[in-house]
C-alpha cells in the first residue's frame, strides 16, 4: 500500500465528519502558474505547473488537498515539486553527472493541508490558526524526493482598517535518501493585505525558509498579488514573485481561478 493513502483516508474521514455543517462550504480551483531560475547553478530550470485543489471548510476546520500537474525543462538538479518547490537536489558525487537539459512532464506530489482556527476576536478581525501539511512522495524521482515530509504551523493576523498584516512561522521535516540527502527546515513569512473593496483585495508577502540541504540554499520571496471576486462564489487571483536568493527561482507568476459549491 501506498505510504500516502491512510493519512489521505484520515483527512477524507474527518471532512466527512463534518459535511452537515449549515456554514460548511466546497471549493475547487485550478491555476497556472511559471517560474524560472538556477537556484545557484549555471543552468535554468524553467517550470510549469498546472495546479488542481479542493478545499472544504466548516466553522474552525479547513481541510485542502492538491497535486499539481508539471511541465519541467532543466537539467534535473532540482526539485520542483512538493509543498513549495525549487530545492536543489543534486549532490557532489564521484561519478558523472549529465548536465543536458530535457522537458518531463507529470503530475508532482500531492499535498494534503489541515488547519484550525485556535483563536478569534469577538470582531472576527484578529486570530491564530495552526496547521499541518502533509506532501507525499507520489511524484516522479524527476520531480521529487520520492519521500513523504511532514510540516506543523502557526499563523496570526490583525486587521488595522482596510489592512490586514499577518506572520506565519513553520516547521518542516523533510524526507531524505541517499541520493537526495535533505534537512529539516524552519520556514515562515511576512505579509501584508490591503482591502481595496468588497469583493477585491491587493496584497504582499515575503517567504523565507533554511537551507535544507548541504547544496541547496536558504529560499528567499517576495510576492505581489492581487484577487477579485468575479461572480457568484468565483474568485480571481493573479501574482508575480521575486526572487531573492539561488534558493528561489529568479521570477514567477501565476493566476488561479477558485469557484465555491
Amino acid at each position: 500500500m501506498k505510504n500516502w493513502i491512510l493519512p489521505a483516508a484520515i483527512l477524507l474521514a474527518m471532512s466527512g465528519s463534518v459535511w452537515a455543517e449549515d456554514d460548511s462550504y466546497l471549493a475547487m480551483s485550478v491555476g497556472l502558474e511559471r517560474s524560472s531560475g538556477k537556484y545557484g547553478g549555471t543552468s535554468t530550470t524553467d517550470t510549469t505547473s498546472i495546479p488542481v485543489s479542493l478545499r472544504y471548510a466548516t466553522d474552525d476546520w479547513s481541510v485542502k488537498l492538491s497535486v499539481p500537474y508539471l511541465f519541467v525543462t532543466g537539467d534535473g538538479s532540482v526539485l520542483v515539486s512538493g509543498s513549495r518547490g525549487g530545492r536543489r537536489g543534486s549532490v557532489t558525487t564521484t561519478t558523472t553527472t549529465t548536465t543536458t537539459r530535457t522537458t518531463s512532464r507529470g503530475l508532482g506530489d500531492v499535498v494534503a493541508f489541515a488547519s484550525y482556527g485556535l483563536l478569534r476576536s469577538e470582531e472576527g478581525d484578529a486570530g491564530l490558526d495552526v496547521a499541518a501539511r502533509i506532501k507525499f512522495g507520489t511524484a516522479s524521482l524527476k520531480f521529487g524526493s520520492g519521500e513523504n515530509d511532514y510540516a506543523v504551523q502557526a499563523s496570526t493576523w490583525a486587521a488595522f482598517g482596510d489592512f490586514t498584516p499577518s506572520l506565519m512561522l513553520g516547521y518542516e521535516k523533510l524526507g531524505s535518501t541517499a541520493t537526495v540527502p535533505l534537512d529539516n527546515a524552519a520556514y515562515g513569512s511576512a505579509g501584508l493585505d490591503y482591502l481595496l473593496s468588497d469583493e477585491s483585495n491587493i496584497g504582499t508577502e515575503y517567504w523565507y525558509a533554511q537551507q535544507a540541504s548541504a547544496t541547496g540554499y536558504a529560499q528567499k520571496e517576495l510576492s505581489l498579488y492581487a484577487a477579485t471576486q468575479v461572480g457568484d462564489d468565483i474568485t480571481l487571483r493573479a501574482f508575480v514573485m521575486k526572487g531573492l536568493s539561488d534558493g528561489s527561482p529568479d521570477t514567477g507568476y501565476g493566476v488561479s481561478l477558485s469557484s465555491g459549491f
